[in-house]
């Protein structure tokens, strides 16, 4: 134990990766409440981002424990803790589609002059949301062991490297690409210190060189006037004052309309479920074995606590410990970012660094997360599954497709029946196809593993689970937002098309599938152990 090298130069890049993506998840609940419902940024500030921050403290400080407790068992020096933030995904699912709706409807029963009444009830039914998403989380995780177990390293990694594609590396390159200047400066110092592992001058460290860099670019196109796309406008009210979250029993009374969302929020907790059994497969795919019931613990504990003491978001692994293993980090960068993102959120300072700081400069650290662990899920997975890991990102080039077009519609209240019944089935599908797209991602590729190595029942199996899933909602749910269903129950305007995108019928073709393989291994004979080499 005296050996473990728990804080080394390295973990000042991973701190500013891990602690930057924290601050810019908590920026973006306050600003996108603010800008879609007018809900007042006062107030979460005040109320829910405190909560929201302990969440994330307590989570990372366990996750340094755990990474203490590695070394001293396995004697090892190099053992990188396990990275744990805010779930950017559900994210945007509490706000757009629980605290937001409940808010407007609270305004709307109250009357236009109760704004703070009205925020206060969103506020309440947002934190019964995430215990109960805690609370199931902490369920799962006495199968995450069993889990990890079953499903082959290709479905696990495969989903990690469908959101390391879409979420972290596709998205923030928007933001980066608004100001290529700025943006791609900063990103060129990321890959060459990071990915070329090539040192910066005066041997800083890669992302505070390149958060620097960008940085000093921008502020001097803005003071010249030559930054183009101007200066985004803020819905944030900064403040500096101490706000120490307890735990709360007002949510209790809105847990009876929390229970509308389940169907919503419930998906988003399987999904960070699915992402910390992927996490931990990663971990010791690049070296370090953590026990994944225990990660899965710890990740709904932090839920539960962060939502009785006023947070509204949950917290998940991150999928990029192969990352910031790279980078050096070891067990200081988690305690750093819980320590730097807890203090934020409880003394208000957070809002005054993502102010300051551009987007466009921060966001390159998180192309080389995604590009680290889109790398290393083909590096750990046998070559013969190369194709499984491929098929696993389709689901999720159908999210980001889905996450434009429904933003294009709502913004612009187009009526999408309107568009003529040819586009508006195209539309329908990409939902249906996006819908729980890390669990498809996980089913598919975890199904064409087993199809390689000639296990066809396996593969059967897969496809039976997808279509219980299926049915529910669970994955290719045809709701906005992903939300569960039951097939018996569905809207008019869905269950009176036979277009195939119902659940029952998405369901039917699955079980097609699954009916299929099984039968199909009778006559499918088994490979010799060198056919199914690398």
């Amino acid at each position: 134990m005296k050996h473990y090298r728990w804080a080394t130069a390295g973990d000042v890049n991973a701190f500013f990766g891990l602690m930057l993506d924290n601050i810019a998840d908590l920026v973006l609940a306050v600003g996108l409440l603010a800008a879609a419902f007018d809900f007042p940024a006062s107030f979460a500030l005040r109320y829910m981002v405190p909560g929201t921050a302990l969440g994330v403290l307590i989570g990372d400080v366990l996750y340094t424990w755990m990474a203490f407790r590695l070394a001293r068992r396995t004697g090892r020096s190099d053992v990188t803790a396990m990275p744990l933030g805010l779930d950017t995904p559900s994210t945007f699912a509490m706000v757009l589609f629980v605290i937001g709706p409940s808010f407007l409807a609270a305004l709307e029963r109250l009357g236009p002059e109760a704004v703070e009444q009205a925020a206060r009830h969103a506020w309440h039914v947002g934190m019964s949301a995430i215990v109960i998403s805690g609370i199931f989380k902490l369920f799962c995780a006495f199968f995450a062991g069993w889990v990890r177990r079953v499903v082959p390293r290709a479905g696990l990694l495969g989903s990690l490297a469908a959101i390391a594609l879409v979420l972290i590396s596709f998205l923030p390159m928007l933001d980066i690409a608004r100001y290529p200047v700025v943006g791609w400066v900063s990103l060129a110092v990321i890959l060459t210190t990071l990915t070329a592992r090539i040192p910066a001058p005066g041997r800083w460290p890669g992302a505070l060189a390149a958060l620097v860099a960008g940085s000093l670019v921008y502020y001097a196109m803005l003071w010249s006037g030559t930054l183009g796309a101007g200066v985004a406008e803020s819905y944030l009210e900064p403040r500096l004052a101490l706000m120490v979250p307890w735990p709360r029993l007002e949510w209790i009374g809105a847990v009876s309309e929390s229970l509308v969302y389940l169907p919503i929020v419930l998906p988003f907790a399987l999904a960070t479920v699915v992402g910390g059994i992927d996490c931990t497969e990663s971990a010791a795919a690049a070296g370090d074995e953590y026990d994944t019931r225990k990660i899965i613990a710890v990740e709904g504990l932090a839920t539960v606590v962060a939502g009785l003491c006023g947070g509204v978001i949950q917290t998940t692994p991150y999928i990029g410990h192969p990352a910031y293993k790279a980078m050096g980090g070891r067990a200081a960068y988690t305690l750093g970012t819980a320590l730097f993102v807890g203090g934020a959120g409880m003394l208000g300072y957070f809002a005054y660094i993502y102010l300051i700081v551009p987007r466009a400069a921060i966001f390159p650290i998180l192309i080389f997360i995604g590009l680290e662990i889109s790398a290393q899920s083909f590096h750990a997975t046998p070559r013969r599954h190369y194709p499984a890991v491929v098929l696993a990102c389709v689901p999720a080039l159908a999210y980001v497709v889905t996450l434009f077009t429904d933003n294009l519609i709502g913004a612009a209240q187009i009526d999408v029946a309107a568009l003529g019944a040819s586009l508006a089935e195209q539309l329908q599908t990409l939902r249906m196809l996006s819908g729980g797209f890390i669990v498809t991602s996980l089913l598919w590729a975890s199904a064409l593993a087993a199809i390689i190595d000639r296990a066809m029942r396996r593969a059967s199996g897969y496809f039976a689970v997808a279509a219980a899933c299926s049915l529910f909602g669970v994955i290719h749910s045809p709701l906005p937002g992903g939300a569960l269903v039951l097939p018996w129950r569905l809207p008019e305007s869905l269950s009176a098309h036979a277009s195939g995108q119902t659940p029952l019928y998405v369901a039917g073709a699955y079980a097609a599938m699954a009916v299929m393989l099984w039968f199909w291994n009778a006559g499918t004979a088994r490979p010799l152990d060198a056919e199914l080499g690398d």
